[in-house]
């Protein structure tokens, strides 16, 4: 996700860089707007405004973005930061476009099987920043521990089989929302600690100011399957869903 997010923005600039050129060959587009900068420049410093100031800061902007919209170029970094985020918030929310298609009728999903790891366990890096699912197609599960900045999480355990024993999910985070998926038929154990935030639990809800909370599903003690979900974060909810 991180070198895509790189890669667009590789292209927005460059597509900014093309309209800048677009608009600066079309001189009185590029008058126009230079005018209009720096009437909105005069307005914002003068310590004293009037209602005719705050007149002259929305026609600015106005001419402003009728001017970069001249530039085709423009146009074309509109679209593509509207398809590509749409496109990423469809990846993260986990929707299926086309779930209901024809070729998708008598798909089979096999899990993906990996050999063992030597003792010695393996490294591997996440990134610090951004928006992350996790399980968004069928994998073999192993524990989940790792620990990020800012960002929304989504955990599916509905694409794995969990052994018959405790599984942990540990996630330590600074900002933003965290969701677990878990299907029925899986004890669920949440220890959750927050300076800020909300959590849903088995349709319970809680409120958080700088407290740690432990609750245990009502299957719990009986399920041979069960899942251990350790979380940290300073201002974000946390909400676990049945599936």
């Amino acid at each position: 996700m991180t070198s895509s997010w790189k890669l667009f923005m590789v292209i927005e600039m460059l597509l900014l860089l093309v309209s800048s050129y677009q608009i600066f060959q079309n001189t009185p587009i590029f008058i126009l707007l230079v005018i209009a900068a720096i009437n909105i420049v005069y307005v914002i410093k003068k310590t004293q405004r009037t209602s005719f100031n705050q007149f002259q800061i929305i026609i600015g902007i106005v001419v402003v973005v009728l001017c970069l919209l001249t530039s085709p170029a423009t146009w074309v970094l509109l679209a593509l930061a509207v398809i590509f985020i749409g496109l990423k918030g469809v990846e993260v929310s986990g929707v299926d476009l086309f779930h209901n298609a024809p070729w998708k009728k008598k798909h089979m999903l096999m899990i993906k099987t990996v050999e063992s790891d030597p003792k010695n366990g393996r490294r591997f890096k996440r990134p610090w920043i951004g928006n992350q699912r996790i399980g968004s197609s069928v994998y073999e599960w192993d524990d989940i521990n790792f620990t990020i900045f800012s960002g929304d999480t989504i955990v599916d355990l509905g694409n794995t089989l969990l052994p018959r024993q405790d599984n942990v999910i540990m996630i330590r985070k600074g900002f933003g929302r965290t969701r677990i998926l878990v299907p029925v038929g899986v004890g669920v154990v949440l220890e959750h600690s927050a300076l800020l935030g909300n959590v849903i639990f088995e349709e319970e809800f809680f409120r958080l100011k700088n407290e740690s909370l432990k609750v245990y599903s009502q299957d719990y003690d009986y399920n041979e399957r069960r899942i251990r979900i350790i979380t940290s974060t300073l201002v974000g909810d946390v909400e676990v869903v049945r599936l």
